[in-house]
């Protein structure tokens, strides 16, 4: 059975590709160096972008399944659009800091709610044993996104030569994802649809409580969240160090001699990352054939949340011994399973707990990534300062397989 191209299989892709116009995302570790911050001031935006979500997260995924998701992902898309916004006019830490809540508040309402409209969206027509390959194609598009974004970028920092403007124009997608927001329908609000025609908001709210609760007493929910939690945190936390491993590389390199600095580096970070977001969306286009091969999802789980610590070991020890073209490698192998594992996570995830609470529990799952992410992010970028990137990097890949064991998942029934 192939998966049905109807109008909202196209809305899922359009959300997907309009999120990922984040022109700012292959210069951003860049733009702040540029700004005069140390790596461990950017490690602490990035703890503060974290902690944040943390706080955000749980209540607002709880919030959106109570009193409807349409309305927090709007709410969502406005608050990137003030973050945008201070990050374009300002360049002092603690402005950055500011924006960085405003983001995280955003990323705390968007991040479970969408994928929760998308598998109520998959109940409704009864084709929930084609998740991870549906999935995998609106995230497909969401890489292509990032892909066509990360050349606009080039254009951006090469023609005004300065970062800041990258901010601005990704306030441009973020308005037309508003409209695509409104358009959804009523009923992919959830189950607080029918509940205000029973027993109302304080039913609906206690109901999805109870459903809330029940996950954590079970085993295969709790391993699938953290599995997930720890592969995300760690990405999140180590993937923005390829922009100065590159930098180091365009500078380095004998080609486009006729450019200054900046524009050589902006052309050849541009076009790893266009490189690297069309090859994730290739990957993730895939992921439910990939997925077909086992017999359950937990044997793929387990297999990439290995071969992710071996690639940051390997760029870690790359950049020590200076061979930056393998760590750049490594770092495509990194993306390469994030875009594989992420699908495959969806769908172990939405078999282990309720419908109903979809957006709670993949909210846990985002806010379990915020914590990782903002221990590991201040330490990363401590490391990296007294020590180098590539010992920061070779540090975090020990300490991640190291805690495999706690994270590894098994075969559960409806695999």
């Amino acid at each position: 059975m192939k998966i049905p191209r109807d109008r909202m299989y196209l809305k899922f892709r359009l959300y997907g590709f309009l999120k990922n116009l984040r022109f700012f995302d292959p210069f951003i570790i860049l733009f702040f160096i540029d700004a005069g911050l140390s790596f461990f001031s950017i490690g602490l935006l990035y703890a503060i972008r974290e902690i944040f979500t943390n706080v955000f997260e749980l209540p607002t995924g709880f919030l959106a399944d109570s009193f409807g998701r349409r309305k927090a992902m709007l709410i969502s898309f406005s608050s990137y659009l003030v973050s945008f916004l201070m990050f374009f006019l300002f360049r002092d830490f603690w402005f950055f800091a500011v924006a960085m809540v405003f983001f995280a508040s955003g990323e705390a309402l968007r991040s479970g709610t969408h994928k929760a409209m998308i598998l109520d969206y998959l109940k409704k027509k009864k084709i929930e044993h084609m998740k991870v390959e549906y999935y995998g194609r609106t995230r497909s598009a969401s890489q292509i996104g990032s892909a066509i974004s990360a050349l606009i970028a080039i254009v951006l920092v090469f023609y005004f030569g300065d970062y800041r403007i990258v901010f601005l124009a990704s306030i441009v997608p973020c308005v037309i994802e508003l409209f695509l927001m409104a358009s959804y329908p009523a009923y992919l609000d959830g189950d607080i649809t029918r509940a205000r025609g029973g027993g109302g908001l304080k039913s609906s709210f206690f109901e999805t409580w109870h459903s809330f609760t029940g996950i954590f007493r079970n085993r295969d929910a709790v391993r699938g969240i953290l599995n997930s939690s720890l592969y995300g945190g760690v990405f999140k936390a180590s993937r923005e160090y390829l922009q100065p491993i590159l930098k180091v590389q365009a500078i380095a390199l004998p080609v486009l001699l006729f450019l200054v600095d900046k524009e050589r580096i902006a052309v050849l970070v541009g076009l790893t990352y266009f490189s690297l977001y069309l090859i994730s969306a290739v990957v993730s286009g895939n992921a439910g054939r990939f997925a077909s091969k086992f017999d359950n999802l937990a044997r793929p789980m387990n297999m990439t949340f290995i071969m992710g610590g071996i690639f940051i070991l390997m760029a870690g020890l790359s950049v020590h011994y200076a061979w930056y073209i393998y760590a750049v490698l490594a770092f495509i192998g990194l993306y390469v399973m994030q875009n594989i594992r992420r699908p495959l996570n969806v769908g172990y995830i939405s078999d282990t707990i309720s419908s109903k609470v979809m957006a709670s529990g993949l909210s846990v799952e985002s806010q379990l990534v915020s914590i990782i992410t903002a221990v590991f992010a201040p330490f990363i970028g401590w490391m990296a300062d007294i020590h180098g990137i590539g010992t920061a990097l070779i540090m975090v890949a020990i300490i991640y397989l190291v805690m495999f064991p706690a994270a590894a998942v098994r075969k559960v029934a409806s695999d």
